[in-house]
């Protein structure tokens, strides 16, 4: 099976490929090599390397600089992946079999229910963000009604940029944090829901499903835990002092969901599995982190 991975430079591409199955012959592509927001790119793409998947892992995932940067924003998330899919329906409409998957985040919520979001509980996005992304599963349904696609939240990785790097870095350089105790939804680690997208794949699923880790947590109890899990491992020589704060003691551009745990049971039934709790996960990653610093 062929495999096409945009964004293969973000933290879920990284680990799409560090878990390619055996089966798997993937072409990964960056913005460098694969322009998205370009039809004429994505059909070149798709003649060269004759792909059976195309997963659309490339986003802009600055959350509070879309608010200023909407034009950006929409482009990446929004137009992007309608254009992609697009290109696959014609393709698909002449004969060749495409499938397309696209990946989404829990920030097309509005976060005010209190009990984990289903797949077809009804959108409805506070940020740009989030409007962005929502606007591209729909453009990608519009094209591709038999489309994949893959919610998921707070991700994380040893690459790249991210809250638990962000979090080590400021543990060793700070005396104290505040951080916010008022937002709950669920840290997943990239490597979850990359292995999830290749069982999904091999199950030849359709539709929208939601993956992360299990659990809950609010960014407080995601840093704490942070600190526990990297003083274990020796990662950090001192604990600091993490303080909760409100929301409103630390405003942001980008209004985020207050509650926007994901429910994964379907994601669960069709592949069979239980997916970690996020505990595990974290510890799991920073472990794999302490060892890639090691031997650098």
């Amino acid at each position: 099976m062929k495999v096409l991975v945009t964004g293969a430079n973000g933290q879920l591409g990284f680990e799409l490929q560090a878990t390619c199955p055996a089966h798997v012959q993937l072409i990964a592509t960056d913005a460098h090599t694969l322009d998205i927001t370009q039809t004429s790119q994505i059909e070149a793409a798709i003649e060269s390397h004759r792909p059976d998947v195309i997963i659309n892992a490339a986003a802009y995932t600055a959350v509070d600089k879309a608010e200023t940067d909407r034009e950006n924003a929409w482009r990446i998330n929004a137009t992007a992946p309608g254009l992609l899919a697009g290109v696959v329906a014609s393709y698909c409409n002449a004969g060749q079999a495409i499938r397309l998957v696209q990946v989404s985040t829990d920030f097309v919520f509005e976060g005010q229910q209190a009990i984990p979001y289903l797949p077809d509980t009804p959108a409805k996005p506070l940020s740009v963000y989030g409007a962005s992304k929502l606007a591209g599963e729909q453009a990608v349904q519009q094209h591709l009604p038999d489309a994949l696609i893959v919610r998921t939240s707070w991700l994380y990785s040893s690459h790249g940029h991210n809250f638990v790097k962000t979090m080590l870095r400021l543990m060793q350089e700070k005396p104290q944090l505040s951080v916010v105790s008022d937002q709950f939804g669920t840290p997943t680690w990239a490597r979850t829901l990359a292995t999830t997208l290749w069982g999904c794949i091999d199950q030849q699923a359709e539709g929208i499903f939601h993956c992360s880790d299990q659990g809950a947590a609010s960014w407080y109890d995601f840093a704490v835990a942070i600190q526990e899990e990297a003083l274990a491992l020796g990662m950090l020589d001192r604990a600091i002092p993490i303080k909760p704060i409100r929301t409103n003691e630390y405003p942001l551009p980008a209004q985020r969901p207050t509650f926007s745990v994901l429910d994964k049971r379907s994601t669960e039934d069709l592949l069979g599995i239980a997916l970690p709790h996020w505990r595990v996960s974290l510890r799991q990653m920073l472990l794999q982190l302490k060892q890639e610093t090691a031997n650098t």
